[in-house]
């Protein structure tokens, strides 16, 4: 499992590259109002990603169980199957995306002197929907298959392509904000198409015969049953973030820039954790389908204890070192201090963000759709509730966005466990 994590993680760190590129380049070269921008978009471009990702995730678990199964005919049909929905899904999403941008970052009470830069660089990302739904759906397909490599290969390509352009567009050709988000759009194209030709090349399960191209109501009827819950758990943990994010910006841009600058440095803590969580979920999709519950269950424990020792090590880093990794972002000093200390707080909390995680891969790779739904109303009641009450306290103030990320961590970590506990009973 840990040799199967780590084309992943490495896959995930450098698509997480992505937004870093944009933040740090733009950080330092344009400032931390360029910064806020940026960050400001991040839960919304989230919610409408994680509309389309539950049905692509959907799609690669009950793969992975016909993989499982030894039943190729079923593999094939279920790419099909699963490629129709990601492509639908994606256009009609991100349609609606684009053209409200402008009054969601309004709703939001975006700051108005980011309003334009974010509501620029929104658009842009919703354009890159569908490419970036297509690159999930390919290495979602190819980790269900036993294959994390070829999907990073690409990736690592695109990322310094994006770097790249990065530079020339915000340093060079002075774009801005809108050069970041273009960067990011030329470089997912990219890496989506030469990740698609690949796998159509060289993988035996994507070269299709004419049977295999074919609607198959059974089939779809699956990834919509599991792919609902799990669209609702991502867009409801991101219209959660919405409810945080329209907290930070009542506190003004610098306190935006502070929690874009701790958000991305928490987007790589989430790295280990989600691939690990994701090749739990493989290997429990498919030892689930080839009914070995020990397997299933051992792999679950291993996976708890590898999380475990990546926390003990993560907490003092950041303790120790969060001055300098907020410097990587931006030169403003209070943001810097602001942005140090927040990630302080948050660090006591990783534990429970990886067991988040765990059990989030056991349960959909088993298929619980029920969990995806109690997980996500979990968080959404936690978002809603904690950061308003913790941010009107006078002694905690600003402080509170962050006591209230890990305190959400918290509960949704402990639902899920409760959760696992009930379903392995019945596995």
């Amino acid at each position: 499992m840990l040799a199967f994590s780590v084309p992943m993680l490495i896959g995930n760190i450098f698509q997480q590259l992505y937004n870093l590129a944009d933040s740090v380049i733009v950080g330092q070269l344009i400032g931390s109002d360029a910064l806020a921008a940026i960050g400001a978009t991040g839960s919304i471009t989230f919610f409408f990603f994680a509309l389309c990702n539950g049905i692509g995730s959907a799609g690669g678990i009950i793969t992975s169980h016909f993989f499982g199964e030894g039943n190729a005919d079923k593999v094939k049909n279920c790419i099909v199957n699963t490629a129709f929905i990601m492509i639908v899904f994606p256009l009609v999403i991100g349609a609606i995306a684009f053209f409200s941008a402008g009054p969601i970052l309004v709703f939001l009470k975006t700051p108005e002197s980011i309003l334009a830069d974010a509501t620029g660089y929104m658009k842009i990302m919703c354009l890159n929907l569908f490419l970036v739904s297509a690159y999930n759906f390919v290495s979602s397909m190819l980790r269900a298959l036993g294959d994390s490599k070829t999907p990073l290969y690409f990736l690592i390509f695109s990322c310094f392509l994006n770097v790249i352009l990065d530079i020339i567009f915000v340093y060079n050709l002075k774009m801005g904000v809108i050069g970041a988000g273009l960067a990011t759009l030329i470089s997912t194209i990219l890496c989506s198409i030469l990740c698609l030709l690949f796998a159509f090349k060289t993988n035996p399960y994507f070269q299709m015969k004419k049977r295999d191209i074919r609607l198959n109501q059974e089939i779809l009827w699956k990834c919509i049953k599991l792919g609902v819950p799990l669209s609702m758990q991502f867009s409801m943990i991101a219209i959660s973030c919405m409810a945080l994010q329209r907290v930070v910006n009542n506190f003004g841009p610098i306190a935006v820039a502070a929690f874009t600058a701790t958000s991305r440095v928490e987007q790589v803590i989430h790295q280990p954790y989600q691939t690990l969580g994701a090749a739990l979920s493989t290997y429990s999709g498919q030892n689930f389908g080839a009914k070995k519950k020990d397997r299933l269950i051992d792999g679950y424990r291993k996976a708890m204890l590898m999380m475990t020792v990546f926390t003990i090590v993560m907490i003092p880093l950041i303790q120790l070192f969060g001055h300098g990794i907020t410097r990587l972002f931006v030169k403003d000093s209070e943001v810097i201090e602001m942005g140090a200390f927040a990630l302080k707080i948050s660090s006591y909390f990783y534990i429970f963000l990886g067991l988040i995680y765990m059990v989030r891969g056991v349960l959909n790779g088993v298929g619980d759709a029920l969990f995806s739904l109690v997980n996500g109303v979990t968080e959404v009641i936690g978002r809603f509730t904690v950061p308003f009450i913790l941010t009107t306290i006078p002694a905690i103030g600003v402080w509170g966005i962050w006591w209230s990320v890990g305190i959400v961590w918290f509960m949704s970590g402990a639902t899920a466990y409760l959760r696992y506990i009930f379903v392995k009973r019945r596995i």
